[in-house]
């Protein structure tokens, strides 16, 4: 066996594992030496299109994940394809791992980030060799999906859907800001998380997260790393605030970023404990984010006037209900891209809530049998007095025509995920269709449209 054929065969969990690509190019593991060199790297690759300069920001969460310690991540789960002849990277990607929610069902997750590849060495499938092994990762990790957030289309290519709400909010203008009447305090206090606040948000925040189908699982660990592991200029670095009464009690938090979005302070979380009115606290934190708009700098450094206050919340939050007439301009959620490798593992991993949704509907007890066409494959069902029993996959015979449904590719996800309901996908596709009013009445109820918020770990 000759030498590449040696180093192809190595284990891929072990940290020592490399690849020959071939042309001098070989993909492995990072290991601390890289920080340097590949900190370099992803400022220069994610930086402006129209612009030399690196990105800074990113540069400095390269870093951080090098060198600060972070809950689920480490060194060695960046990729990388180094020119052997120049000994240089010219490609690179992650897996951060976390655990996210399905309607209080929680199950393991592989993020992709990062992901990059020098202009001279595209088009030669570098970022799909590091996908492949990425992939492999995060099913011995028992991940049973893997999500990523990125430009429109490109990561179809490598077997994921855009199925999920990323981002969106509300966003209003100087006239838009509530006034103190003349001589009134202010009834709440503002101040940074501390440590000591660990418990409250990790309650806090689980508490609102029952509000969305999908949602990020945060434990004190996660929410610890939020508050010290990240550098000032991490791009994805959060400032935590703690809303309290004059007493010192607290009543809330919310999030902002350390920086401008061009015009714009914008709270990027915000949650109100139970019992506490969100019309009373709001007015605080819009006058609050107006105070810092005028102070912090932009994302880019660009000298822009504040003009804005922003809740960048995602498509439903409660504090869109109560101040709406000063949230004028709206920004519809963009989508995560899902990857979920084994579907039949998922819909048997959330039978439970599948169940429950189908027992509060006028199908409640149903009994049938379910098979869903994608086409190429296909999916099957089986549901007696109400109990799923049985999921697997299933082979529609002839293709495109068999079966009680059809869901053209990977479409079927964004059914799952809540983010298109069944009357939305048929009209958007076309070849999307059901047998009967019954089988399109089932799955209504198994699959309603529902807002999600994923706030991941990066």
């Amino acid at each position: 066996m000759n030498e590449v054929a040696v180093m192809n065969k190595i284990n891929e969990s072990d940290k020592d594992y490399q690849k020959d690509l071939g042309d001098g190019l070989i993909l492995r593991r990072a290991i601390p030496q890289d920080s340097d060199a590949l900190t370099d790297f992803n400022g220069r690759i994610h930086g402006p299109d129209d612009s030399e300069e690196p990105e800074e920001r990113v540069a400095v969460w390269t870093r951080d994940l090098f060198e600060r310690p972070h809950p689920t991540f480490e060194i060695s789960d960046f990729t990388l394809v180094v020119d052997t002849k120049t000994d240089t990277i010219v490609s690179s990607l992650n897996l951060i791992s976390q655990t996210w929610s399905y309607a209080g069902i929680n199950f393991k997750v592989g993020r992709p980030e990062l992901v990059g590849t020098d202009p001279e060495f595209r088009g030669r499938g570098l970022i799909r060799a590091q996908f492949e092994l990425i992939h492999q990762w995060s099913s011995k990790r028992g991940e049973m999906l893997q999500a990523i957030t990125g430009i429109p289309y490109y990561y179809r290519l490598f077997g994921y859907e855009m199925a999920l709400d990323l981002g969106g909010g509300r966003a209003g203008f100087r006239s838009q800001i509530p006034q103190l009447d003349e001589g009134q305090d202010e009834p709440f206090r503002i101040r940074p998380a501390s440590e000591t606040d660990l418990t409250f948000l990790v309650d806090l925040y689980a508490q609102a997260s029952q509000r969305y189908l999908v949602s990020c699982f945060r434990d004190e660990s996660t929410w610890r790393y939020e508050l010290n592991g990240k550098s000032p200029q991490n791009v994805n670095r959060t400032e935590i605030k703690i809303i309290e009464t004059e007493s010192g009690d607290p009543v809330g938090y919310f999030l902002h970023s350390a920086f401008r979005w061009g015009a714009m302070m914008a709270a990027t979380g915000y949650e109100i404990k139970p019992g506490i009115s969100w019309a009373a606290v709001t007015p605080t934190v819009i006058r609050y984010l107006c105070s810092i708009g005028e102070e912090y700098p932009t994302e880019s450094g660009e000298d822009k006037e504040f003009g804005e206050f922003g809740f960048w919340l995602g498509g439903e939050h409660p504090v869109y209900k109560v101040i709406p007439d000063r949230l004028p301009r709206v920004r519809h959620p963009y989508a995560w891209y899902l990857r979920v490798p084994n579907l039949p593992a998922f819909i048997r991993h959330i039978a439970s809530e599948l169940e429950a949704r189908l027992a509060d509907s006028f199908l409640v007890g149903y009994s049938g049998v379910l098979k869903i066409t994608f086409y190429h494959s296909g999916l099957r069902l089986v549901f007696k007095q109400g109990r799923l029993v049985e999921v697997d996959d299933w082979n529609p015979t002839p293709h495109g025509h068999s079966g009680e449904a059809g869901f053209p590719e990977l479409t079927f996800l964004q059914l799952v995920f809540g983010y298109r309901n069944l009357e939305e996908l048929k009209y958007a596709f076309a070849d999307c269709w059901t047998k009967s009013d019954q089988i399109s009445a089932l799955l209504e109820a198994l699959f309603p449209k529902r807002a999600s918020r994923v706030w991941p770990i990066s």
